[in-house]
């Protein structure tokens, strides 16, 4: 039997203009092309869940507009339970504005919708399905109250959490508390520790002082460098797979995914990260977040 996972959060349309480079301010410069393509964190997640054959419900909210359909068919498509994803009225489903300039990128965002799933909007239908799934996978491109709320749901009823914390901010410690599985990237590491990261040792030393103060899981992914984690208080890291780069837009989503998959397939921390690291590096060699995330037939 499949164990249950539940995704919170943000759901998107992507916005991606390919350029060259980026204008000045008050310049104006021509692009290459745009396309739009379903996104946010919360529905990449999602994505790749049910593309590696996770069992994957959403809770989240869109617009009742042509890109709020259009998402909600996308999530349909990938078979993402879209019963708690609300349709809400007078409020725009949320945007992604995609600077894409040589393989790599820049993000602004517009809430819109999603900003919409305050606490009060969690539904005791959403309080069960949460209480009863085996794998809580959320991020912060929600309120962040909500993002509490949830995670309070999952942690009383014993279900694991996973908290990518992305976009970057400052988070309380109790809500920190409530999380088993952090997954940062090194930029927002930094942030969250309040402390630059220059080496390896400092890397090592700040993950371990986490670990100890929030009783959690740390898995920091570097970027080309690959991810670190602590085994029996060593610092290990999983380097990246070298690929051709299309597209990074959604490469640390379909790492989420990836890890979420593994918990609930009760992997061992390092089987859980190779798999993710696997999964990521497939996801950067397509262009668009959702379009590049792998299928499990994909990675044999």
């Amino acid at each position: 039997m499949k164990k249950r996972i539940v995704v919170v959060g943000s759901l998107n349309m992507d916005i991606i203009i390919s350029t060259n480079r980026l204008p000045q301010i008050g310049e104006t410069i021509l692009g290459n092309e745009v396309n739009y393509l379903p996104g946010g964190k919360g529905a990449n997640q999602a994505v790749s869940i049910a593309r590696l054959g996770g069992d994957v419900s959403m809770i989240g909210a869109v617009g009742q507009d042509e890109f709020g359909k259009s998402l909600l068919e996308q999530m349909e498509q990938n078979q993402v339970n879209t019963e708690f994803i609300d349709q809400v009225e007078d409020v725009k489903t949320g945007i992604a504005d995609i600077f894409h300039v040589n393989h790599d990128n820049c993000i602004i965002v517009v809430p819109g919708a999603n900003f919409t799933l305050t606490p009060d909007k969690i539904t005791p239908e959403m309080e069960q399905l949460i209480s009863e799934a085996d794998v809580l996978l959320t991020q912060l491109e929600i309120p962040i109250e909500t993002v509490q709320k949830v995670l309070e749901i999952a942690n009383k009823n014993s279900v694991t959490t996973i908290l990518n914390p992305a976009p970057a901010q400052t988070l309380p410690a109790e809500l920190l508390q409530l999380v088993d599985y952090l997954t940062p990237n090194e930029t927002e590491f930094a942030l969250l520790a309040e402390h630059t990261l220059t080496t390896n040792d400092e890397l090592a030393t700040l993950m371990k002082k986490w670990e100890t103060t929030y009783n959690q899981t740390l898995i920091v992914t570097l970027g080309e460098q690959g991810s670190a984690y602590l085994q029996d208080g060593n610092l290990v890291i999983t380097p990246a797979q070298k690929v051709k780069v299309v597209d990074t837009t959604g490469a640390g989503d379909s790492y989420n995914g990836a890890l979420a998959v593994s918990i609930a397939q009760e992997k061992s921390l390092p089987e859980m990260v190779a798999f993710a690291t696997k999964v990521a590096a497939h996801a950067v060699t397509k262009f668009g977040a959702q379009d590049g995330m792998p299928y499990t037939a994909d990675l044999d």
